[in-house]
């Protein structure tokens, strides 16, 4: 294990934005994610365990603790099952899965970020979600310093949470995950956006067709890491769909000036409204700017570094966003990314 110190975070995240980490570990084996933790206590040190840097907004000031950069790679099939290490890159793994014939994560190709952090946060996109295949997760409990096995069952899945991101946010870190995948599976096509597409063109709706349509509408929405774009330099979707009473859903859409709102159906009869939606509605459009930071002009959820935006700057958006958004519908939008480091 080699601890360098004083690294700069800003080039292991998608914005491109974040100051130094006061020591910086990357890990390779299980081994060495331990000796970080070890080293990490001795000191009395914050522990950070980044992954890809997609889902991440890192302070100005940097962390004033140890970050652990999980580089574990690895996968392994036996049959339907495939296990893979925590820093694998997930979308190539997806193009890995679907080259094999196997089906049922087609819909989450070009999600940026590695393999470890999809079921932290039940990574979703066009109707599918990694709890769906997630068979179990190896991770190391802090508790025990032991290695543990979780099941699927035993993870809490829901929209975009999991116990790594809730109930027991900072006692595991992920260092692989066993998916079950299905071999020769129809495509998914529940999503409109998918559906739209095969409509409107002539490419077939088999395994390959649905992850190269999804590329592409994530291309157009400016939601694929494409080198040389700015509008890619942010964390992807930056703000949860919340999920509210179908009575509020109700008295939104009768306020309406079209009498309806995007909305898909959630647990027990709640409803799943557009962040998109409700920011647009509240003043916010695609391209819209405020120094540095902005909202891409393919989608208004993506908040983006438009080009030497701080940390700072990009959290100022989010609060005026935020505040807009509650004042008009009287809904608190949740940020999807994770903010590391001292804020203000």
């Amino acid at each position: 294990m080699f601890i360098r110190e004083y690294i700069s975070l800003a080039p292991y995240t998608t914005f491109g934005i974040g100051g130094p980490a006061r020591w910086f570990a990357e890990a390779g084996d299980e081994g060495s994610v331990v000796e970080t933790v070890e080293f990490a206590r001795e000191r009395q040190a914050p522990l950070f365990v980044l992954g890809g840097g997609s889902n991440l907004l890192v302070s100005d000031d940097g962390f004033p603790g140890v970050v652990l950069h999980i580089a574990l790679t690895g996968v392994e099939q036996q049959g339907s099952f495939f296990q893979v290490a925590a820093g694998e890159q997930w979308d190539p793994f997806v193009s890995l899965a679907v080259k094999r014939g196997f089906g049922g994560i087609e819909c989450l190709a070009g999600i940026p970020g590695t393999v470890g952090g999809t079921p932290v946060q039940n990574v979703g996109a066009y109707g599918q979600e990694v709890a769906e295949t997630v068979v179990s997760v190896r991770a190391l409990d802090l508790h025990s310093l032991n290695f543990v096995e979780l099941p699927a069952a035993g993870c809490g899945f829901s929209y975009r949470r999991s116990i790594f991101n809730s109930a027991e946010r900072n006692r595991y870190i992920v260092t692989g995950v066993k998916y079950c995948l299905r071999r020769d599976a129809a495509p998914a096509l529940s999503y409109p956006d998918l559906k739209q597409y095969f409509n409107n063109s002539n490419t077939s709706p088999d395994m390959d067709g649905v992850v190269s349509a999804v590329r592409e509408i994530r291309r157009r929405k400016g939601m694929l890491l494409v080198e040389g774009e700015p509008d890619c330099r942010s964390a992807g979707s930056f703000f949860r769909n919340p999920v509210v009473p179908r009575s509020l859903y109700e008295e939104i859409a009768s306020q309406a000036a079209s009498g309806s709102v995007p909305a898909w159906s959630a647990q027990d009869g709640w409803l799943k409204i557009s962040a998109a939606w409700l920011i647009e509605q509240s003043g916010f459009h695609k391209g819209f700017r405020m120094g540095a930071a902005g909202i891409s002009s393919r989608h208004t959820l993506a908040l983006i570094n438009r080009g030497g935006a701080s940390a700072k700057d990009i959290a100022a958006l989010r609060d005026r966003i935020v505040a807009a958004v509650e004042q008009r519908f009287g809904i608190h939008l949740e940020p999807e990314p994770v903010w590391l480091g001292p804020e203000g």
